[in-house]
């Protein structure tokens, strides 16, 4: 169920398009939300303005007026429309006295533009009787039923929206002590000029949106597009062309690292596959040494009949050829051992300083004859691991050291922590993690001929012999290869040093007990 629901996933490029283009359609919507408002308050605004500067002067040329009939009240349109100034009728005061009101130009000034305007008014007496109409047959298009009085309570002081005959228009009504009055500003204009805006806005903005996702979606493809480059070279893979690499300054920056990450990744690829080539011719030569051996010494006895003594010579000769060949498979098999790493159970606190005595004890013999002495420094204390693998480990090197030292030299084994924010692998338990100490083992012996540096790195090889003449060495050339291997297996470090040419220094780290 999870392999499938995992197939249906989209590919990655289609879920950054997604992505995007949800991102993209609510950043329009938002804005084509903010633009539409906009424009409409504009309008609004606008429209507001007019209608408070109509009513206005509205209201000045009818306080100016001769008392309120149908004969005298001059026609809506041309109060509304008049550009002159403004003064106001001389009234007789209670006391007697009489004055003139100036209205200033500035309160009265109507601008030009507004002329433009179709503005259409209803003026009645208080008790809604309709005196004016501009035009005239606008009451007529209100309707009989049609009652100022009442819109009046409905909108009180306040601007708002009517329709009339399917038109729609911006009206107030206004009143003073001698008349109501409607003032109505047509603005289907508007709204007919809103809905084409809408249109036009919507099919910018759609534009615009398909504009952006198509943009996106070729920049992800050709961002993309250099993982074609490993992808074919990983179809195209074979021992035959485990050199090919990718070149890193052709990527992008950001897949950079990933075409780092394979070139080191065929590289150590590369390395094993000789390294595996190797170890396969090697151990074809090794074994077929031995087994060439062992039949020609049988054909040979079996040409004619030989003595007692001489079937028994040849069975010795035979029985060392096949424990030559016995240490070789177990040296094998115990490489593959160590490579799988240690299992829980394998581990345990192991002391070194008495695994290390022991060891000098038993080689102390064999040193003796060549007059070489070994000497141990420092402090031994426990490590985890696994005893019989730290006791073949250091058997190895105490014993290549006594074979390669020169004669009446000193072999030192010194011993020293070193605190390291390494983790070593998952022999640290949560305790353990706070403090970290390792434990570390140096052998160190005179050559008895000079050697660099170079030449050292490769004893770790498996069958590597730096001196492959047969009387000077007789061993597999498994020795350090096994100690590599059982390092590795413990989550340790070892490492070759050559000092001055001559002397020859192995140290391996190991995680000592907190």
């Amino acid at each position: 169920m999870k392999y499938r629901f995992d197939n249906r996933r989209l590919p990655l490029l289609w879920r950054t398009v997604l992505l995007l283009t949800i991102f993209v359609v609510i950043s329009q919507v938002i804005i084509y939300i903010w633009i539409q408002r906009s424009v409409k308050g504009h309008f609004e605004q606008m429209d507001a303005e007019i209608m408070t500067h109509a009513a206005f002067n509205l209201r000045k040329r009818v306080i100016d007026s001769s008392p309120i009939t149908s004969q005298t009240l001059p026609s809506s349109q041309n109060l509304l429309n008049s550009q002159q100034p403004l003064r106001a009728a001389p009234d007789v005061m209670p006391d007697g006295d009489t004055s003139t009101a100036v209205i200033s130009e500035e309160a009265d000034h109507q601008h030009s533009s507004w002329l433009d305007y179709d503005l259409k008014t209803i003026i009645a007496n208080k008790e809604g009787q309709i005196l004016s109409s501009t035009p005239n047959n606008f009451a007529q298009e209100l309707g009989a039923g049609f009652n100022l009085s009442s819109l009046k309570q409905d909108n009180d002081k306040q601007q708002f929206v009517m329709n009339i005959n399917s038109r729609y228009y911006r009206a107030m009504v206004i009143e003073d002590d001698k008349m109501l009055a409607l003032i109505a500003l047509p603005i289907d204009v508007h709204h007919q000029y809103l809905l084409q805006f809408n249109r036009q806005l919507s099919m910018i903005l759609f534009a615009i949106t398909l504009l952006l996702v198509s943009v996106a979606a070729l920049g992800v493809y050709w961002g993309f597009a250099p993982l074609a480059t490993i992808v074919q070279k990983m179809k195209t893979m074979n021992p035959d062309r485990l050199d090919d690499r990718v070149t890193v300054s052709d990527m992008p920056l950001e897949l950079r690292p990933l075409a780092e990450s394979y070139n080191s990744m065929m590289a150590k690829l590369e390395s094993n596959f000789e390294s595996l080539s190797r170890f396969s011719d090697n151990i074809a030569h090794e074994l077929r040494t031995p087994i060439a051996t062992l039949s020609t010494q049988t054909q040979v006895m079996l040409n004619k009949p030989r003595a007692g003594d001489e079937y028994i010579e040849q069975l010795h000769h035979q029985h060392d050829t096949l424990e030559q060949l016995s240490a070789m498979i177990n040296n094998m098999l115990l490489l593959a051992k160590t490579q799988k790493g240690l299992s829980d159970s394998q581990i345990s606190h192991v002391d070194t300083d008495r695994l290390i005595t022991k060891l000098v004890d038993y080689y102390e013999m064999i040193a003796e004859d060549r007059g070489i002495a070994i000497e141990t420094k420092g402090e031994f204390s426990a490590v985890l691991g696994d005893k019989s693998l730290l006791q073949r480990l250091f058997a190895n090197l105490i014993s290549n050291a006594i074979y390669y030292a020169a004669q009446d030299s000193v072999i030192t084994i010194s011993a020293d922590r070193v605190n390291s924010d390494k983790i070593v692998g998952t022999m640290i338990t949560s305790r353990q993690q706070s403090k970290q100490a390792i434990l570390r083992i140096t052998i160190t012996n005179q050559l008895d001929e000079p050697l660099t540096q170079s030449e050292a790195d490769k004893l770790f090889e498996r069958f590597y012999r730096h001196h492959k003449t047969i009387d000077r060495h007789t061993g597999t050339g498994l020795g350090l290869s096994i100690v590599q291997s059982i390092v590795g297996a413990h989550n340790g470090n070892v490492s070759i040093t050559i000092k001055d040419d001559e002397y020859f220094q192995v140290s391996v780290e190991l995680l000592a007990e907190v």
